[in-house]
């Protein structure tokens, strides 16, 4: 068994033999030095510089004697040959480095050389000049004291240094010493530790082992383990329990032969062989897959299978985990079973709901059809109060049916987002001017603006976006009595977001998690002050789901509610409306006109509606009766129904124009009840030009022949718009709307008294009041006297006195016909 040096091992022996060496370096260092010390030359040079003194202090005294001329000269010739010796001896090198010694020793050589001319001299000469030689020698004798002193200053140094050096070297000596000793006291304590670890990391793996072996023991899992060859290793109680084997009669056996499926053994050995080759392995560390298995009585049962491998001792091996996933996959089986049918009822609701909505729609179109037909002929009072009545009932059921239709089709994936440039602050404000009247009613404060900078041109679904508001909006309206309700927008990267708060009776706890659910209208008390089918809010969450976007409540009761809606927009460009109706399509009367239709009644309607204009009509019961007509007659324009036997108006409108017939290039407007856009956009696909969905009303009809002659200026049904009348009989009742409308009309009432006074009238004032009454007038329908109140603020605004002055004067007429219209239909409802 091979022992294996460790890496924190390892640095420590390195670290031993780095702090040996460096001691061995220290010792040899120390050693050099002293023996330097002891072997250094220094006092015999000290000794010759000194001895240059003693021979300078003899001449000197010969002078001074004066009468011994040759000694003199000997002393002199001694002076200078020690002089000489100085500066050109090796020995004396290291003390002419110095630059005082080196000047001092320059200014004596000089000194010698101007002696010289003294000494060798006659003697009577010499005799002559000794006096001056004297001056000479006092003169110098500085010199050579310092040239003396300055040696010994060197030496001195010098010998402080090396004594310092070697103080060093032993102090290094002497660290690495102590490192040495810290790095064999780490060795030892962590040997001690790495001892301590083995011990217990063997005490570990044993007690590993033990519960490894009880894992195994009690695994619910069969665990099965085999060498690299597939012989069995282990086979745990579990195992024993799946397969019906023992274990002592297991091991040592093949596994293929034991647990694979015969029809398995092929692709089990080939595996076996290619993981012993080096190749793929194919489960082998994959997670856990599912395979057939064999019980010793021959049964094949399915099992989930996950199998890791582990080096050992002897080789590799194989850890096998096995469970018996019989009752598992029966189990699945009835889910899945359960989840279709569930799935399949699902789609039979929506189905059945969608397909009731619209064949509702069918009948209720001639419903309404045949009361709109009846208005244009002779009726006695009563009988025009009943025709209202019906005609309220209808459309608000109508507007259930398609609060239904557009459940149905959101929940079946039908319902999808038409992005487009719209205008958000001119949609915020028609729907504040639509539900100011019901506020006024309620005594409450109904405003909105912009929290930080405005971005009123942004790219989003306009009919969606404004059923979303209006339902938020109508709700808080509704549950605020003498209180406040504003609305916030705020704009932030690529993000608009909408805060609807009121101060009104607020909504409970338990009711705030399901206030989006399908058919909540609140407690007893909200049913018996409001109306509404309890779909407005649902409809609201899933729109708001088809823009990507959230929507949630805070409330608190007694305090008010906060409904917050968060939908993705983009920045768009300012766009001009292009509103479709009298200027698409130039006047054109009379008209051919083939109504495609197969149900009778919607056929007799839609032929009434245009005979009474004028137009020439032919009729097809179905989608290929229509093809045979339009192919050889030519007619202006085609209404096809969508729905029909033999052929659907799709394929009715594809062949026409493929036929190339007599009527391949005419219009063709689809007359269904689907609008969706997605359907819509599936229409023009298929060669259509244009939609109206039912029911049918004249006004659309005329809009779409491009043929709308003004009606009488009396006509009820131009001075009043019956859609947001009926949303006014929905938001407040019946027994409500006579009070509010009373109310109303003294408002406009004493509007018009104050507008023909003779006080002097402030622009800003009048457009203030245009724009009060105008959004009441919003609430009751009143669209010709509303369009005339905003014509007027507008021009007070703009100060344009003529035209405001016009608009009062021909305001009071319109008002007495409208308040009439507005009267007539109060008392029918």
């Amino acid at each position: 068994m091979k022992t294996s040096i460790k890496p924190g091992q390892a640095l420590i022996v390195l670290a031993g033999l780095v702090v040996v060496l460096a001691i061995a370096f220290l010792t040899w260092t120390v050693r050099s030095e002293i023996e330097e010390l002891s072997s250094a030359s220094s006092d015999n040079v000290q000794w010759s510089l000194s001895q240059t003194e003693v021979e300078f202090q003899e001449f000197a005294g010969r002078i001074r004697v004066g009468a011994d001329l040759p000694g003199i000269r000997r002393r002199f010739d001694i002076f200078y040959s020690r002089i000489n010796t100085v500066s050109t001896a090796h020995v004396f090198e290291e003390l002419r480095q110095d630059t005082e010694f080196r000047e001092t020793l320059s200014k004596i050589q000089t000194w010698l050389d101007t002696a010289v001319s003294y000494i060798d001299t006659s003697d009577a000469e010499l005799t002559g000049q000794m006096p001056r030689l004297a001056a000479l020698v006092q003169d110098i004798r500085p010199d050579v004291r310092r040239l003396s002193n300055s040696g010994l200053k060197i030496f001195a140094r010098n010998a402080d240094q090396q004594r310092n050096e070697v103080a060093r070297t032993m102090i290094e000596l002497a660290l690495t010493l102590a490192a040495l000793i810290a790095a064999l006291g780490m060795s030892v304590l962590h040997f001690v530790r790495l001892n301590r670890k083995l011990v217990r990391k063997e005490r570990e793996r044993s007690q590993t082992t033990s519960r490894m072996n009880t894992v195994l023991q009690a695994s619910l899992d069969g665990v099965i383990v085999s060498d690299e060859t597939g012989t069995i290793i282990e086979f745990s109680p579990a195992a024993e329990e799946i397969f019906g084997y023992r274990a002592q009669d297991v091991i040592g056996h093949e596994l293929g032969a034991i647990i694979i499926p015969d029809h398995l053994r092929a692709s089990h050995d080939a595996g076996m062989a290619r993981m012993r080759a080096g190749g793929e392995k194919r489960v082998v560390g994959k997670g856990r897959v599912e395979l057939e298995a064999k019980r010793a009585d021959g049964s094949i049962f399915p099992v989930e299978l996950a199998v890791q491998s582990a080096v050992s001792a002897q080789g590799e091996m194989f850890i096998a985990f096995l469970r018996d996933i019989t009752q598992q996959k029966l189990d699945e089986a009835e889910l899945v079973d359960a989840r279709d049918k569930a799935i399949a009822g699902e789609k039979s609701r929506s189905e059945f709901l969608a397909t009731m909505s619209h064949e509702i729609r069918t009948p209720l179109n001639g419903l309404l059809g045949n009361l709109s037909l009846m208005r244009d002929t002779p009726v006695s009072t009563k009988q025009d109060t009943y025709m209202r009545n019906m005609e309220t009932s209808g459309r608000l059921l109508l507007s259930h049916v398609s609060d239904v239709l557009d459940i149905t089709r959101y929940d079946s994936g039908k319902v999808s987002a038409k992005l487009e440039p719209m205008n958000i602050s001119d949609l915020l404000q028609d729907i504040i001017d639509s539900q100011s009247g019901m506020a006024s009613t309620q005594e409450t404060t109904l405003d909105w603006g912009w929290n930080g900078l405005p971005q009123h041109w942004i790219t989003s679904d306009s009919d969606r976006l404004q059923h979303v508001l209006m339902n938020v909006i109508g709700n808080a309206v509704k549950f605020t009595k003498r209180g406040r309700v504003s609305v916030t927008v705020s704009w932030h990267n690529d993000e608009i977001s909408f805060e609807i708060e009121d101060t009104g009776t607020g909504i409970p706890d338990e009711l705030q998690d399901r206030i989006f659910d399908d058919f909540v209208t609140g407690n007893a008390a909200y049913d018996r002050e409001v109306g509404g089918s309890g779909l407005g809010l649902s409809i609201a969450k899933r729109f708001v789901n088809v823009l990507g976007g959230e929507i949630d409540v805070a409330s608190v009761v007694g305090q008010g509610t906060t409904f917050r809606v968060t939908v993705p927009a983009t920045k768009a460009q300012a766009t001009s409306r292009n509103d479709h109706g009298a200027n698409s399509h130039a006047p054109i009367a009379p008209q051919r006109v083939l109504i495609v239709e197969d149900n009778e009644i919607n056929r007799f309607v839609a032929r009434e509606m245009l005979q009474a204009d004028g137009h020439h009509v032919s009729e097809a019961h179905d989608g290929q009766q229509g093809v045979d007509m339009a192919t050889h007659e030519k007619f202006d324009l085609i209404l096809m129904d969508i729905s029909m036997p033999v052929l659907d108006g799709r394929t009715a409108t594809r062949r026409i124009r493929e036929g190339k017939g007599a009527s391949c290039r005419s219009r063709i407007v689809a007359l269904t009840a689907n609008a969706m856009p997605s359907e819509r956009d599936d229409f023009i696909a298929h060669g259509m030009d244009d939609v109206l969905t039912k029911p049918l009303r004249k006004a659309d009809l005329r809009t779409m022949m491009g043929d709308a002659p003004e009606p009488a200026s009396d006509d009820v049904s131009v001075l009043v718009d019956d859609a947001h009348m009926l949303e006014t009989l929905e938001a407040v009742g019946a027994e409500n709307l006579p009070k509010l409308l009373a109310r109303y009309t003294g408002e406009v009432d004493q509007m018009i008294e104050w507008l023909q006074s003779d006080t002097h009238l402030d622009r800003g004032e009048i457009a203030a009041q245009a724009h009060r009454i105008a959004g009441s007038a919003a609430l009751f329908g009143a669209t010709r006297f509303r369009a005339a109140l905003l014509s007027m603020e507008e021009a007070a605004k703009a100060g344009e006195d003529a035209k405001v002055l016009a608009a009062i004067t021909s305001l009071p007429d319109l008002w007495k016909r409208s308040k009439k219209a507005l009267s007539e239909i109060a008392l029918t409802e």
